[in-house]
């Protein structure tokens, strides 16, 4: 792709204003944060009270809350229980009803019988990056900040998006995550029906080292010919190739064409 000339702060404004019509519409940001206070509200007080009795609502908009400020991390049922003070038992149910009305999805762990050490447990995404930036408060001014949790809202909109096209895909992908005992991570790792599988890090800074291919590397290594590519999605101007079947890509690669 040519030389894209978007930058980190495009990035964080696309993924803060999420994909729902109504955020869209909305330039302002108060506007736009009224909305999202709204449609928690909505959710929390009609929507999943209508499939399940939710006896205490609280309860649930502090979930909300503490899975947002987790996105993009393992989801440990019982780390998140004690956060949000509720039984084992009951914050499955919850997450089970906020996957059920699409506020969350779980990315499912991937393994192979050539990487026995890979973790079994999912990761947990808000299903739209604007709701989950509005959950932790952030905006666009905020976002400057060094400490912003800037790398999980990216990591979660790219996610998301490549979950949404796979769902129009014409040839069956499926969505993992990978990460073993080692630490050794890949954000996404997508499977084909063949058993051919695709790497995909994503980084939050304007610049790519060949370390980020690390969790790339240890697939390839391991997988031999199954391994198609690998790709680190950044929030700089270039592609760049990394090595054999490694390359890094703006993140614009996700939605614009000619990405080779």
């Amino acid at each position: 792709m040519p030389t894209c000339e978007l930058t980190k702060r495009d990035y964080v404004a696309r993924a803060l204003r999420g994909g729902y019509p109504e955020a869209v519409r909305r330039d302002q940001g108060r506007r736009r944060s009224r909305f999202f206070d709204s449609y928690i509200t909505d959710l929390v007080t009609r929507d999943v009270r209508q499939i399940s009795d939710i006896e205490r609502p609280a309860e649930m908009r502090r979930l909300l809350s503490v899975v947002a400020a987790r996105m993009g991390t393992l989801a440990v049922v019982q780390s998140m229980a004690n956060d949000v003070s509720l039984p084992r038992m009951t914050l499955s149910r919850y997450l089970d009803l906020l996957e059920l009305v699409f506020v969350i999805r779980r990315i499912p762990a991937w393994s192979s019988n050539l990487t026995t050490r890979a973790i079994s447990t999912p990761k947990l995404i808000v299903t739209d990056s604007g709701l989950g930036g509005r959950l932790i408060g952030l905006s666009e001014e905020r976002a400057k900040d060094p400490t912003a949790l800037v790398g999980p809202l990216l990591e979660n909109f790219a996610i998301g998006e490549v979950a949404r096209q796979l769902s129009w895909a014409e040839e069956p992908v499926q969505l993992f995550h990978y990460r073993d005992r080692d630490k050794v991570e890949v954000d996404m790792v997508l499977e084909h029906a063949s058993g051919q599988v695709i790497g995909v890090e994503v980084k939050a800074a304007e610049t790519v080292r060949s370390d980020d291919f690390r969790g790339l590397r240890h697939l390839a290594d391991r997988l031999g010919d199954r391994f198609e590519a690998g790709f680190v999605l950044y929030a700089g101007e270039q592609s760049l190739p990394f090595g054999k079947q490694l390359k890094a890509l703006p993140m614009a690669a996700l939605w614009q064409l000619g990405t080779s």
